[in-house]
Order: structure tokens, then sequence, then C-alpha cells
């Protein structure tokens, strides 16, 4: 029995990797969407939102200018929403099925390229259930994070199955996965390098220096052409706040040291750590003399543990992308999930160091044994808890502010769900918090104006939305809410103006467009507001909005038969719209229908039997049919 255990030991904790890392994550099929990134990355975005078409995966491939260039991760959601519709369970367990393959991937990456089953088991087990991962799971905006890592681990697994017998196929099955990687997220350009240290420890290649540094000069190619396309696709927006040179150095320092002491103390986790706004002295400092301590320590065992020198530089290297020293955007000082790469340098540095120090000793391994259960399963107790916050944004904001300070967009975040909650007076209190802290975020005055409106005082929103132009110039949101709220006041010439400049920014925005056309059809121009109509229901056929709008227009313009389509495409999405059973009941009178008319006001009386218009609509008509029938008579 034991030599049969013995000989599928492998696909056993396989297996127990596969069940424990599913019970202990399980809870994050029940969490919502995040209102932070989620919101424009899927449930605000319409390429994603409605599903899978040839259109939308040309938009994928494109610059989209939301993030840098991720086209396979864009599919990855526009398929969940075309399988799964916007229903964040299922967009949850597809991230959650992800993190498990890859933490089957890198147990098989170690377990194959050093011979050694526990120590690789362990790394995995560490990899799967550890607390700084939860970001990258419950945190559905960062499936580009879990996509690139399984395209990662299994260009290492073919690159692995590359060297063992060396051909042409081998080498371009390798290249076609370390593309599909860099098509996910281009985090993968650090990959080369980490396979230059695989050839020295564990696969032990260096031996021949100048062939392994050739094999990977198209990695090393196509790395810089991901680096160049990125470029092209994301812009930084005006007045993005970038921190001086010499502040990002002090904080990548800092951000290495702080990082490793998550990874053993992983306590205060939070979505966001904002930027300081200095770093003191003594902590750069510091940091750079542990981190040139930890380095000489690692050089001076090389020999002798060669498996340290390639941890700590896996861990050193991949981390480069994203230490700040290249800023795009709204830059956090640190993020949990910026480690789920990283994190392996360190577990291999720990895991095989403890497992030397054990040695061949029966007593040695037994200890090793009972103290790798107990990390475990602390590990599993600790994501447990972290799961928790994940489950809404309310939750999540809540406690990220209780554990970081002049966090002004989690201020900010933190509104916009009390806003959708109406609890407006603690909205406008995190707002104005949130400014306190930065004045100049253009987001953040625009947010200020939507609560604002909501509380009925527009003319404060607007100065917010104008001071937000400002700051901003090209931020369509502030254009698009401004005319929102110019257009409640009736200035609707300024109104269109600002749709219009909305729309030059941002030339897909259907509620723009419909709210154009809305404004157009006010002023008699119904053939613009038709064309508007129209090319909001291109890009976004089920607006029922929009369709309702449209009728109206061509009913003015006494297109009956279009406008009557129109409405029956509303009732069929929504069949208790009583104002549209309305509308359609005096249109079919219109063309001389009578008694359909009479159903459709009939249908309003039953929704609503206290419609008094609607009422008086089907008297009427029921009065001139008698009338008809006596004088018939």
């Amino acid at each position: 029995m034991i030599e049969l255990l013995y000989r599928y030991k492998v696909i056993l904790i396989s297996v127990f990797l596969i069940l424990c890392t599913f019970v202990v994550y399980e809870p994050v099929t029940k969490c919502d969407f995040i209102k932070f990134d989620d919101d424009t990355y899927i449930t605000n975005n319409l390429h994603v939102r409605s599903g899978l078409s040839w259109k939308n995966v040309r938009w994928a491939f494109g610059f989209t200018e939301i993030v840098y260039w991720m086209p396979l991760s864009w599919l990855s959601h526009i398929i969940d929403c075309h399988l799964f519709d916007l229903k964040p369970g299922l967009h949850h367990l597809t991230s959650l099925l992800i993190h498990i393959a890859n933490t089957i991937l890198l147990f098989a990456v170690l377990n194959r390229m050093t011979g050694t089953f526990w120590p690789s088991a362990f790394t995995a087990a560490l990899f799967a259930l550890h607390p700084v991962n939860v970001d990258s799971v419950a945190w559905l905006a960062e499936r580009k994070n879990l996509l690139s890592t399984f395209f990662w681990l299994l260009t290492m697994l073919t690159y692995v199955y590359y060297i063992r017998k060396p051909n042409v196929f081998r080498y371009l099955l390798m290249i076609v996965v370390f593309i599909l990687g860099l098509l996910s997220k281009p985090m993968l350009i650090t990959l080369p390098f980490v396979l230059l240290l695989l050839d020295y420890w564990p696969l032990g290649r260096m031996s021949r220096k100048a062939g392994i540094i050739v094999e990977k000069l198209p990695l090393f190619a196509l790395s810089a052409a991901s680096m160049y396309l990125s470029s092209l696709s994301f812009k930084d927006p005006p007045h993005t706040r970038i921190m001086p040179m010499e502040l990002r150095l002090a904080n990548a320092l800092v951000s290495y040291i702080k990082y490793i002491l998550k990874l053993f103390w992983p306590t205060d986790l939070a979505i966001l750590y904002p930027y300081p706004s200095y770093v003191p002295a003594w902590q750069s400092i510091g940091s750079l003399l542990l981190l040139i301590c930890i380095s000489a320590i690692v050089v001076l065992l090389m020999r002798k543990k060669p498996y340290l020198v390639t941890g700590w530089l896996w861990y050193t290297g991949t981390l480069v992308p994203v230490l700040g020293l290249v800023q795009i955007g709204l830059w956090p000082a640190m993020a949990d999930r910026w480690l789920y790469v990283p994190s392996v340098g360190i577990f291999i540095m720990a895991v095989w160091g403890i497992y030397d120090l054990a040695g061949r000793r029966r007593a040695g391994k037994t200890l090793l044994t009972v103290l790798g259960v107990l990390v475990v399963l602390v590990l599993s107790i600790k994501t447990t808890f972290q799961l928790r916050y994940w489950r809404d944004s309310l939750t999540l904001f809540e406690h990220t502010l209780t554990i970081t300070r002049d966090n002004y967009t989690m201020h900010n975040n933190y509104a916009n769900v009390l806003g959708d909650l109406g609890r407006f007076d603690k909205a406008l209190e995190q707002l104005n918090l949130s400014l306190k802290i930065n004045p100049y975020s253009a987001e953040v005055h625009t947010n200020m104006g939507n609560v604002l409106v909501k509380v009925g005082k527009i003319d404060e929103a607007i100065k917010h939305y104008e001071k937000a132009i400002d700051l901003q110039p090209g931020f369509s949101e502030a254009h698009y809410n401004l005319a929102a709220a110019l257009a409640k006041q009736g200035k609707t010439s300024r109104a269109v103006e600002e749709y219009l400049e909305a729309l030059r920014l941002e030339p897909d925005n259907t509620d723009a467009l419909s709210n154009l056309g809305f404004e157009l059809a006010g002023q008699n121009k119904f053939d613009e507001a038709v064309k508007y109509y129209k090319k909001t229901l291109e890009l976004e056929p089920h607006n029922i909005i929009a369709h309702g709008r449209l009728a109206m227009v061509l009913a003015g313009q006494g297109r009956i038969d279009e406008a009557i389509r129109e409405i029956r495409i509303v009732l069929t999405a929504s069949p208790r719209d009583a104002e549209m059973h309305r509308n359609l009941g005096i249109l079919l009178e219109r063309q001389g229908k009578i008694s359909q008319a009479i159903e459709e006001y009939q249908q309003v009386l039953k929704i609503d039997p206290n419609e008094t218009k609607t009422r008086q609509l089907l008297e009427t008509v029921l009065k001139a049919q008698k009338n008809r029938s006596a004088n018939d008579r």
C-alpha cells in the first residue's frame, strides 16, 4: 500500500493541493463585483459585458487606453460575460480555477526541475494558500495577473521540456506560450531573466553560457515589443500626480523589505496602500543596507546553496516593473497582488533553506513536517479571514480605511458606494476627507458633483464638475456629468456642447449619445436626435431607454409604424412599463386600430389602477366607439 502511494504521490499531492485551495477559496464565489476597477473592466464596460463577438474581439486586441495591452485578459472577461452574464460568483469561480491551475503548474515545474518532491509541494502550497495572494484571486480586475502567471509557469514547463531534448518544435512551443503570456499582461517581460537564473539553479546549464543567452534572444525581443505596444495603449491622464524620482527610489527600497515582512507576517493587508508624501531617511537607508547584506550573504553562499541566489534574484528582479520607478496613472506605494509571482522566489529560499537545515535526520524531517502542516494551516485560516473583507465593496473599503492613512482614493471609492446606498450625508463627508488629502483629483471632484446632484444642489455640483474639467480637460466623465446637470437646469445649448465634448473624448459612451439625442429632440432637431439614438442602439442594441426615446421622436415625425416597432421592443423587455403601453395605445388609436388601443389602455390600468390620464383616454375612446355604434344604427 505504501509502495502504491509512493508511486502515485505526484497525483495524490496534486489532488490534495486542488482540494485545499478550492475549500479555502470557495467563499470567493459568493463575493460581489468590487467598485474599484471591476466596474471599468467589466460591469460598466460595454465591450466586455456584451459578450463574445468579432467586434469585441477586435476591441480586445486594440489599444483601449484603459490599461496596458492585454488582449487575452480582455477576452477572458468577455467570455465570462458571454457565458455567465453579470453573475459575479461565476466570474470569481473562473479566477479561482486559474489560481488552482497555477498552483499545480508551479508544483509540476519545481518538481521536474529540482527533482525534490516535498520542497516543491510545500512551495506550491505556500503559493496556493498565502493570504497575500487573495488580492489576485478575489479581485476580478486582477484576472490579468492570474492569466499571465498561468502562461508564465507554462512557459517554464515548456522550457524544461525543450532543454530535455532540444528541437525546433519544442522551442517554438515555448515561444508561443510566452507570447500568450505577454498577451495577458506585460509582467512576463522579466521571465527571460528568470529562465537564465533557472539555468544556474536548478538546471545547471551554465557551462554553455553563450548558447543559453542566444536561445533567449527571441524572448528578450518579444519582451521589448510588448513594452512598446503597452506604451502605445496607455496614456497618462493630465494632472496625474507623478512623484519625484528620489521619493520613488526611497519607496522602492522600503517596499522590498515590506513585501518580505508581509510574506512572513501577513497582517493589515489592503486593496490599496496610498503613496507616501515622504519616506524617512532611516527607512530608505536601512532598507538599502539590509538589501545589500542579504545580497552579500546570497553571493557568499551561492556555491553551497545555489537556490538562494536564484530565489533572491527571482524576487528582486520580478518586482522591478512594479516598484513604481516608472509610474503610469494611479500608482500605489505597494500592492499585495504584485507579489503573486515574486513571492515564489522568497518561498524557494525559505523552503529549500529549511529543507537543507533539516538534513537527512529522521527527527529533523519529522519536525519539518509538523512545522509545514502548522504553517499551511495558519495561512489557510488567515486567507479565509481575509476573503471575508472581499464579499462586497462596502466591507472591503471600510476595512482598507481602518488600516491605512491619508487614503484619498479609498475615501472616494467608499463615498461612491455610500452614494449608491442613498447615504448621501456620509458620502459627502468621505468626499470632503478625500479632497482634504488631495484637492487636485478630477475624479473626486466629479464624484462630489454626482452626490450633490442627488441631493438637489445642482449649482454646487456644476462648480465641482467645472473644477474637474479645469484639472483634467480630457476627463470624459466630468464633461458628461456636467452636461446632465446643465440639462436639469434647462441650459440645453450648453448641455449639448458638453455632451458633444464627452463624445469626442469617448465616442462609445452610450449614455452620452442617448442623452444628446434627448436634448436635440427637445430643440425639435429630430433628424439629429434619431441619428444619435440609432448610434446608441448600434453600440448597445438592448438599450431600452434609447428604444423608448427613439419611438417618441419617430412618432413626432409621423413615422408611426417605426415608432410602434420601437415601443414593442421596449415592452418585450419591460412588459409592466405603463407609460409605454399608454403611448402604444395612443399611436394605435391614431392608426384607427381602436380595439388594440383599448387593450393597451386597459393594460395600463391593470398595472396602475389610479392612472388618471390613461383612464381619461380610455373613457374618451370608448365614448367615441359607442357614438359610432349609435350612428351606425
